[in-house]
């Protein structure tokens, strides 16, 4: 069974949920298992709250790990900085058998080290100068309690791997790193360190993480093979970017998704749209739900291009969704009380009629706008404002553009009464343009604006046959009769 894994830190960002719904995709395409391990072994960049947040945000998206910090599990702890005594058993263990030595070099040696290698135009890179102090050496240091870290002994001829995305691969790390840091001098590993150990004793079986860790892959076979492990599979996703081919900016959480989630998009839209960039599914479409993404899904598909993410294609996806969620009858309830809610948020403070906030009238005009709206709070936009707070229009304000208003009124009224089944836009745009004509001298503008007035108190907005049909025949024979009675 297949234990796929996605390790965080910090606030999940799209490309994170990219790499974790992929992960998460994977399990779920091999009935295996999706794993959260947070990431905390760097405490300078602990965010408190992050990985509290990074549940809640997987839990929103509908793609919630079987195993993690919250809901605990078998392999437990999920949070690294709970680990830290296996780190440290392991470290002991690769000093023991010579596949790692402790590395006195102070941080001002280090930096020196760093300045020359910048001055002369080199990458900077350890020396390895502790990897040949003798026994009798670290005693003596030891003895003297200087400060240390645990270093790799980094060995030249990796062997070549079968990365799942990007076929055989090898990289020559000795040739062009220093041994790096498995322990640090405050007890806490490095990521090299804690991700071997964790995904052997959480027995991961597959890894698909970002391409920017796909150098230092044969760093980490190097530690499975010092340690006598066998390692998962990897699988290294191609960049996520902006369409033009630029880095995704997080300045002001543009690109986290609890900015999605304030702003009132869908969690399947930014799953659709993340994959949909991408590659790794049979088919490219939009509208996708992820029950079609885990049926479409095979690893072998992923590409190595990057995936270019057009963010203003968003709305579009979202539209798709919401239509999706309004047609289906569970999932329209939610949406009803959602709506309800945002109505009295917004309107409150105007009077709303309670009429307005019953869950047939709310339901009816969730059903004749879908399709149209892109964000549920389009629904309390100025311009459908109309549905929810009824107009104070005087007789004498629709004469002012009529003097036939008491006349138009009557035919507007005789014809929604004489109508038998739903109104449509197609048939009361042309009923309207009949009635217009039987006015003696009021023009068709001049009768839809003083309509559009008396529905909605507005001058500009929606066509006056499509608030007809949102608001329905009873609660446009309501605004008329009351305007041409104030």
């Amino acid at each position: 069974m297949a234990r796929a894994l996605r390790v965080l830190r910090g606030f999940l960002h799209l490309g994170g949920l990219r790499t974790a719904l992929y992960n998460y995709i994977f399990a779920k395409k091999h009935q295996g298992t999706f794993i959260l391990r947070v990431e905390d072994t760097d405490q300078n960049r602990v965010v408190p709250g992050a990985a509290e947040g990074i549940e809640d945000m997987l839990d929103w998206a509908g793609i919630p790990p079987d195993e993690s910090p919250g809901r605990g599990g078998p392999a437990g702890p999920y949070v690294q900085s709970l680990r830290l005594e296996l780190y440290r058993r392991a470290s002991a263990a690769l000093l023991d058998s010579g596949a790692a030595y402790r590395c006195f070099c102070t941080p001002q040696r280090l930096e020196l080290l760093r300045r020359e290698a910048l001055r002369s135009q080199q990458t900077p890179r350890y020396d390895n100068r502790c990897r040949h102090l003798t026994s009798t050496d670290v005693a003596e240091k030891l003895s003297q309690g200087l400060d240390f870290v645990i270093r790799f002994r980094l060995e030249k001829g990796v062997e070549p791997f079968q990365d799942l995305v990007y076929g055989w691969n090898k990289h020559e790390v000795a040739e062009v790193e220093g041994d790096p840091v498995l322990l640090k001098g405050d007890g806490f590993p490095t990521y090299h360190l804690a991700n071997v150990v964790d995904d052997h004793y959480m027995g991961i079986t597959h890894v698909l993480r970002g391409t920017e860790w796909l150098a230092s892959t044969s760093k980490h076979l190097l530690l499975y093979k010092a340690f006598g492990w066998q390692p998962p599979q990897f699988g290294h996703l191609p960049l996520l970017l902006n369409k033009d081919g630029g880095k995704l900016s997080k300045r002001q959480g543009d690109i986290f998704l609890e900015r999605f989630a304030r702003d009132g998009f869908l969690p399947e839209a930014l799953l659709d749209i993340v994959t949909n960039c991408g590659s790794g599914f049979t088919e490219k479409q939009m509208g996708r739900t992820l029950e079609e993404l885990i049926s479409q899904f095979e690893v072998h598909r992923i590409t190595t291009h990057s995936a270019l993410l057009d963010l203003e294609a968003l709305p579009e996806f979202n539209r798709l969704h919401l239509t999706r969620h309004i047609e289906n009858q569970g999932l329209r309830q939610r949406l009803i009380r959602e709506l309800q809610g945002l109505v009295e948020l917004v309107y409150g403070d105007q009077q709303v009629d309670p009429d307005v906030l019953e869950k047939e009238y709310v339901e009816r005009v969730l059903l004749l706008r879908k399709g149209h709206i892109s964000l549920l709070k389009n629904l309390v936009s100025s311009d459908y404002s109309y549905l929810w707070v009824r107009p104070s229009v005087s007789r004498q304000q629709l004469q002012t553009i009529s003097a036939e208003a008491d006349e138009i009124g009557k035919l507007v009224l005789g014809l929604l009464t004489r109508q038998a089944g739903a109104l449509t836009v197609e048939e009361l745009n042309k009923d309207l343009r009949s009635l217009q004509k039987q006015t003696r001298e009021t023009k068709y503008s001049s009768m839809m604006q003083l309509l559009r007035l008396a529905l909605s108190g507005q001058q500009h907005g929606l066509s006056v046959a499509e608030m007809m049909v949102t608001l329905g025949a009873k609660e446009v024979c309501g605004r008329i009769r009351r305007a041409l009675s104030s």
